[in-house]
């Protein structure tokens, strides 16, 4: 299809697919020590180890899923200096989340925000940290 606009002509592609979709974000978190993430992501939160290659002298990395989630998780000192993330996870139920960590894991509970908290946007939050400064916000919206 070509247009002309103020003298100039503009060329219009039809798109071939009539929408695209993305299905996922999967971040990679890198840690000094794989295993604080571990802690963090599996014992903690309940995620679940997808793939393995953690004992890999190249590169130590392994998925981590939970319902429709998933991140990579890389041991690299290097990356791991650079930056520490924040996350969101969002939640249906954080009263049981927030059981289920204090429970078992107290010492992850961010020292900011340790209890499940109504915050000024609605949402309640509460935070767990890990040793590494990776911190993760639990979050449920009002219905």
């Amino acid at each position: 299809m070509l247009l002309q606009f103020a003298g100039a002509f503009l060329f219009i592609i039809p798109s071939k697919t009539k929408h695209m979709k993305f299905n996922k974000l999967v971040p990679n978190v890198f840690y000094i020590d794989a295993k604080v993430g571990l802690k963090t992501f599996v014992d903690c939160l309940g995620f679940k180890i997808g793939y393995d290659d953690l004992q890999s002298k190249e590169q130590p990395f392994c998925t981590l899923e939970r319902d429709n989630l998933c991140l990579h998780l890389i041991q690299s000192k290097e990356f791991a200096e650079k930056d520490r993330p924040e996350f969101r996870l969002e939640t249906d139920n954080i009263e049981e989340v927030y059981k289920q960590v204090h429970e078992k894991f107290p010492e992850l509970l961010h020292p900011n925000l340790k209890k499940v908290t109504e915050r000024a946007w609605g949402a309640k939050e509460f935070a767990v940290l890990d040793t590494s400064g990776v911190c993760i916000v639990i979050q449920q919206w009002k219905k």
